[in-house]
């Protein structure tokens, strides 16, 4: 038997105004109404209203406005969590509907990929998803914060990072080693000499360093104080293009992984001048939790060894 829903449910689902509920958690989610009017191309008048909207449907504040700043109140962070759970729920749907629907036959993988990951990485884990089945790739390349947030609501299936990653105590994010690469100094071609001697030619010498956000940049300046070695920082980026762009103009010598750095010695761009014993970069592939798994990011997340790709291409070390 049935149990039939109670008057005070059905009044409630009347008047939960889904539209509504999304503009409190894009304002929620971007910190203030100027934000979110912006985003969403709304005026601000428009979203203040909907907001009281709602407040008034649940009876409850759900901001406290503390020097012209909106701080989420205890209902607020509560109705939060409930909407980021609807929408990601909602989101999860619609992509497991339009990757499964019957005029589909390929399987829709949405890559993140942190803009200092190299590019070579990315592209032995693309490479790896065509592999593993009939599939097409989106690649989303950004900064941590914004990629994560893009993870959490599925609107991308797997993560490349080449940092520890910080998980939350949820459980609704997982996260893997996929290998760690040597790194070696590459330099533009006037730069040839100091591979005698090598590392001590280093000293003095102008590098292209990745930014203190990056673990790699840490190591870096442990690996030089063990060595004794003073270095000259001319730039530094997180961006492993724009890197490799400075190293090959001539700017500074660049400290990369070696697969990225070989694909530009190949075409004499960059010269390598020496590998820098005892260091490596590490990767990690981060997933999060889904009702509904898709099948090629699954694969790929139990699966996808950097070791592995280099073997398939031909590039083991």
């Amino acid at each position: 038997m049935t149990t039939p829903t109670p008057p005070d449910t059905i009044r409630a689902l009347q008047w939960l105004n889904y539209h509504h509920l999304y503009y409190f958690w894009t304002i929620a989610s971007e910190g203030s109404i100027a934000k979110a009017s912006s985003k969403l191309r709304l005026g601000q008048p428009t979203l203040s209203t909907q907001l009281k909207n709602l407040e008034d449907a649940l009876g409850q504040t759900l901001f406290d406005r503390r020097n012209r700043r909106l701080i989420l109140t205890e209902a607020g962070k509560v109705a939060f969590q409930y909407a980021s759970d609807i929408f990601r729920l909602g989101a999860e749907m619609l992509e497991v509907l339009q990757d499964r629907g019957p005029r589909n036959e390929k399987t829709h993988v949405q890559i993140g990929a942190l803009d200092s990951v190299p590019k070579s990485v990315t592209l032995r884990l693309t490479q790896a998803a065509y592999a593993a089945g009939p599939c097409t790739v989106s690649i989303l390349e950004g900064k941590g914060d914004e990629l994560l947030r893009e993870l959490r609501a599925h609107r991308i299936d797997l993560l490349l990072s080449n940092f520890t990653p910080s998980i939350d105590d949820s459980g609704k994010l997982r996260a893997r080693s996929v290998g760690r690469v040597p790194i070696s100094v590459f330099g533009a071609p006037r730069f040839r000499g100091l591979s005698k001697r090598f590392p001590q030619s280093l000293e003095g010498q102008s590098f292209v360093l990745p930014t203190y956000h990056s673990k790699l940049r840490h190591d870096l300046e442990h690996f030089f104080r063990t060595n004794r070695i003073t270095i000259s920082p001319v730039a530094e980026t997180q961006d492993s293009s724009l890197q490799k762009l400075l190293g090959s103009s001539g700017i500074g010598l660049i400290p990369i992984a070696e697969p990225s750095g070989e694909e530009l010695a190949r075409d004499k761009s960059l010269i390598r001048i020496g590998r820098m014993e005892g260091l490596a970069e590490e990767f990690w592939l981060i997933t999060s939790t889904r009702k509904v798994e898709n099948p090629i990011a699954a694969h790929l997340a139990k699966g996808f060894r950097l070791q592995d790709s280099q073997r398939d291409s031909g590039d083991d070390e």
